[in-house]
């Protein structure tokens, strides 16, 4: 038997051999870029990569080694185009994203609107990111409807909630989200303090049907089946229209679920406060307009992908994140209409537009992905 230190110095000398042909396989990396620059020609060829590694890997006998020898120079080549989009930026050869860096957003004159009746969460979460500064503002009936407000110019911006802490994604925004050429330019994270609300002079015994949004429900489900699993819980379309609709109908026996401010914008009774499930609970909105600006010192970056449906395409796109350095914080699949078994992919990440790391991830995804589409920087 070998002794080990002796193994490990070969091992050592081989690495250093190694290294001595990775860089010179990068340096000829760099001469391709260069070419393809000249000729217009796509970093990405993948009928190229493919055929190089089936006949590399013919090259081994055994099963470990052929996926071994497949795995290694899928890093190596996928090295090589981050390598090759680097050189690319620094030419000038770039994704145009389509947005314009402004220092600062003026609302002054905006027109905002917010999906649900008077009193619903995306109208607190419309006055704490606006503050005082908007022109005006209206309520919409759909989601739906508030992207076709600012698509037609009806408004300047639209306030959407996108997920909860606790009840997920609101997966019905995402899928607008990809359908409308929009942009978002801010957020808002607004706590959820859920109440339960009844017309004046009723009590907790009295509730035998309580009303609000599905999500909100969802929030508030330990509370409702520890005790009172014995409520018939209906959906509508919001927490505010619940509200509303106890006002209205003034039974005794109806309860909506909603904000503490719902009870005073409805002359509405406060049975019970923070029903919520959990006491953190926050949800988070976005605030979108047609027009693609972002702040000079905006941090955050949501993008729409479309990727090739194969083994590693999630992997190989990831990679041109990881090899800028930069962070992905939240990552989303939502199904691509009319496709069976084939998704879309909402990803948030770290950074500026302006960032060189962000282009050249960006030039990468560009080549590699179907589709690519930035949402927002803000």
């Amino acid at each position: 038997m070998r002794d080990l230190g002796d193994i490990r110095v070969e091992i050592d000398q081989v690495d250093k051999e190694i290294l001595n042909l990775f860089n010179k396989r990068m340096e000829l990396a760099c001469q391709v870029a260069e070419y393809k620059i000249a000729t217009g020609k796509k970093v990405y060829d993948k009928e190229r990569e493919d055929a190089k590694l089936e006949k590399l890997s013919s090259y081994v006998d055994d099963d470990f080694s052929e996926q071994a020898v497949k795995e290694l120079y899928t890093q190596i080549m996928s090295i090589s185009r981050k390598k090759q989009f680097a050189i690319l930026q620094e030419r000038g050869v770039s994704f145009d994203t389509g947005f314009t860096q402004v220092d600062n957003f003026d609302f002054s004159d905006a027109i905002v609107c917010f999906q649900g009746v008077q009193g619903a969460y995306s109208q607190l979460a419309m006055l704490a990111f606006f503050d005082d500064e908007m022109k005006d503002s209206f309520h919409v009936d759909l989601w739906r409807d508030a992207m076709e407000a600012i698509s037609t110019g009806k408004a300047d911006y639209a306030v959407l909630p996108i997920e909860n802490s606790l009840a997920g994604s609101i997966e019905e925004n995402f899928d607008l989200l990809s359908e409308y050429n929009v942009a978002i330019i801010g957020e808002q994270i607004l706590k959820v303090d859920h109440a339960l609300l009844g017309v004046k002079g009723a009590t907790i015994n009295d509730i035998k049907t309580v009303y609000s949004h599905p999500k909100a429900i969802a929030q508030c489900e330990n509370y409702i089946r520890k005790y009172h699993i014995d409520w018939d819980v209906k959906n509508l379309r919001n927490t505010a229209m619940s509200a509303q609709k106890i006002q209205d109908d003034g039974d005794k026996t109806q309860a909506a679920i909603g904000s503490k401010y719902n009870a005073v914008l409805y002359n509405l009774d406060i049975l019970e406060e923070s029903i919520q499930d959990d006491k953190n609970n926050e949800t988070r909105f976005i605030i979108v307009s047609k027009d693609k600006k972002y702040k000079k010192s905006a941090d955050k970056i949501s993008l729409c992908l479309e990727i090739s449906h194969e083994p590693g395409s999630l992997y190989r796109i990831l990679s041109n994140l990881i090899f800028n350095g930069i962070n992905m914080n939240r990552i989303e699949s939502r199904p691509i209409k009319g496709v069976n078994w084939q998704y879309r992919f909402f990803i948030d990440i770290d950074g500026n537009l302006n960032d060189e790391a962000v282009r050249n991830a960006l030039t990468g995804l560009k080549e590699e992905c179907v589709s690519i589409r930035v949402l927002g920087n803000y």
